[in-house]
């Protein structure tokens, strides 16, 4: 499902909202999540399953990609070990799965069930910017996920590349 011409929180909010009130689309297990700027490996889909199936603690799984720009940070938002909440970027660990408190959405296996969970609130991805601050869609979302028990990863051995469209270099 291609989500064009909406601010990217309410794309996200809309597509979702649509898959999850789908008659037949709302049975399967998990939705991707995949933006015009990320390229994933051609199997990267097939080991977010794989790790998706190994790890049934994880609401969403996400590949290692990171932030346009010199200076870009892997988007691994914030450690689950610290007792305050934060999205501070963490290091990836090649190969392996990190825990964090919050993915980018550029390349996402996400379980279904997670989205008709009616504690969570709507819209789900809300860029937020003005009286109530600046946030992004995905960082707004995992904010209100994880006061309801929800976690997440990132398999840093999905590696996807993030392309600039005005430089012409992907990150």
């Amino acid at each position: 499902m291609l989500a064009l011409g909406l601010e990217v929180g309410d794309a996200y909010t809309s597509a979702i909202s649509e898959i999850v009130n789908h008659p037949e689309l709302s049975k399967w297990e998990y939705i991707l999540t995949l933006e015009h700027d990320n390229i994933p490996p051609p199997d990267g889909v097939l080991k977010l399953i794989k790790r998706m199936e190994e790890h049934p603690e994880f609401a969403c799984i996400g590949g290692l990609y990171w932030t346009k720009g010199e200076g870009g940070v892997p988007q691994i938002w914030g450690d689950p070990k610290d007792p305050v909440l934060n999205f501070r970027p963490q290091p990836p660990v090649p190969g392996e799965l990190v825990e964090c408190n919050g993915t980018g959405m550029g390349f996402n296996l996400w379980r279904m069930s997670l989205f008709k969970d009616p504690k969570l609130r709507q819209p789900w991805f809300k860029t937020q910017s003005g009286t109530d601050g600046v946030g992004t869609q995905d960082l707004y979302f995992w904010g209100d996920a994880k006061k309801h028990g929800y976690r997440c990863a990132v398999d840093c051995g999905v590696l996807v590349g993030h392309h600039d469209h005005s430089t012409n270099i992907t990150w």
